[in-house]
């Protein structure tokens, strides 16, 4: 399928955001999850809502929506230590990396995602990796990405194509870009659906959606969305 994509997702905001992105430009996509004994294992339950949403409020995306592929990655949290996989604080690691960082885990995932992709004749892979407004993962960077596309298609004897739609847009721009992609249904598809913090709190709502509001990931979330919304009441000021 020349034209087709794997989008690594989450059921968080970016990998919805860079789903309804695959869906916008390619026939036919297809998502790919893992599970890897995160303590937020709520978003692996916002999967299938979430794409359930999209199928009922896109309906030209519906047909284009094919195969979910669950892979289990447990060895992760046996084999290195992380706030997001064991009952730490979400601190600062001696080295400076953030205590949520989990050591290989994109590397794994581009490669299992690579390895699916290949098998079922797919082209390009989507992910929603960023440097630009991120918890500092070095396994989020550009240059990580692009050499291990080159290790991946060396490896298979493949031509994949790793796509990265978030890697220079902050999350105010994400918040954007769901708008450009799909209006205001799909922003309130991604606020009350998808799920992103850390401490896997889904009984707090905020305006941006639910969490804690104090991890990372609710803090890079929650100041996107204030600037998102800011911009939107100028930009309704000046027309």
């Amino acid at each position: 399928m020349a034209e087709s994509a794997l989008v690594l997702f989450s059921g968080g905001q970016d990998s919805t955001t860079c789903l309804a992105s695959a869906l916008s430009r390619y026939d036919h996509v297809e998502t790919v999850g893992f599970t890897y004994g995160q303590r937020h294992q709520v978003e692996m339950e916002c999967r299938e809502p979430v794409r359930a949403g999209l199928e009922a409020i896109f309906p030209a995306w519906k047909a284009k929506l094919g195969r979910d592929h669950l892979i289990d990655l447990g060895v992760l949290a046996q084999v290195g230590v992380s706030a997001l996989t064991a009952d730490l604080p979400f601190d600062t690691r001696a080295d400076g990396l953030p205590a949520t960082f989990v050591p290989g885990r994109n590397l794994l995932f581009l490669t299992f995602a690579g390895v699916v992709a290949h098998q079922r004749n797919i082209k390009y892979l989507v992910t929603g990796v960023c440097e630009t407004d991120y918890s500092g993962y070095p396994d989020c960077r550009d240059d990580t990405v692009k050499a291990l596309q080159v290790a991946i298609n060396l490896g298979m004897e493949a031509r994949l194509v790793i796509e990265t739609p978030l890697m220079w847009i902050d999350k105010a721009a994400t918040w954007e870009l769901a708008t450009t992609l799909g209006g205001r249904p799909l922003v309130d598809l991604i606020v009350e659906k998808t799920h992103t913090c850390y401490q896997g709190d889904r009984t707090h709502r905020h305006e941006w959606g639910f969490g804690c509001g104090s991890c990372d990931a609710c803090r890079l979330r929650s100041e996107g969305w204030q600037r998102y919304t800011a911009s939107a009441v100028r930009s309704q000021s000046s027309a």
